[in-house]
């Protein structure tokens, strides 16, 4: 697949979505692009679902939404603000861990540098990617299951895991696209091109897909 088919592949997926809720991070977003919350936000959102995700940061961010008013909390106030999401104990001590980084080493800021990113407490590169688009306007992409899944379904790259298909993606995709692919793909992921038995026959890009991997679709 050439870049004239994915641009195309993205324009179809992109039309189709309409009125579909972006992820919980795009959301957060539009009503506050500080970097911060952004970055807390998805520290929540993993392996959590959007809705838990959304009501857990809306719960901590009334509480506080800086690095020194979250470390003015305790790990247990902070653990009942963001409950039920996944891991809900463990979060709670990495956002106080990343929060005593941020004011120790990096005046309180987050930094709008992946190498600094990743060196964060809990910061993988899907973290720093979504970290960099969402909350600095950087080319990035951040690369989830969804992502990683569509894409190779698609047959645009031919990869085993999500940091080889991010470097292919830096290698092939074109750069206006860097920033929105992961928004629209885990849209699409969820509704339509699903992991298991996925909807081909209401897909847009059927015609354009070399369907890898699907051996049962409806």
């Amino acid at each position: 697949m050439d870049n004239r088919r994915i641009s195309r592949v993205i324009g179809l997926i992109e039309a189709s979505l309409g009125d579909t809720e972006p992820p919980v991070v795009d959301r957060l977003k539009e009503r506050d692009p500080d970097p911060f919350l952004i970055l807390i936000a998805t520290l929540l959102s993993l392996r959590t679902k959007d809705e838990v995700t959304e009501k857990a940061a809306e719960r901590l961010f009334s509480l506080a939404k800086t690095p020194e008013g979250i470390l003015a909390l305790t790990e247990e106030e902070i653990s009942r603000a963001i409950y039920p999401v996944g891991f809900y104990r463990h979060k709670a001590a990495t956002i106080r861990a990343v929060c005593r980084h941020l004011r120790e080493r990096f005046d309180g800021r987050v930094p709008a540098d992946m190498e600094k990113l990743l060196s964060l407490p809990g910061v993988g590169r899907k973290t720093a990617n979504l970290v960099l688009a969402q909350g600095f306007d950087k080319p990035a992409i951040c690369v989830d299951t969804h992502v990683h899944r569509i894409v190779n379904r698609l047959g645009y790259v031919s990869t085993r895991r999500p940091d080889e298909t991010e470097a292919a993606l830096r290698r092939h995709l074109p750069r206006r696209f860097w920033k929105v692919i992961n928004g629209l793909l885990v849209a699409f992921g969820r509704t339509v091109c699903l992991p298991v038995s996925p909807h081909c026959s209401r897909c847009p890009v059927v015609p354009l897909c070399e369907r890898v991997g699907v051996t049962r679709s409806r």
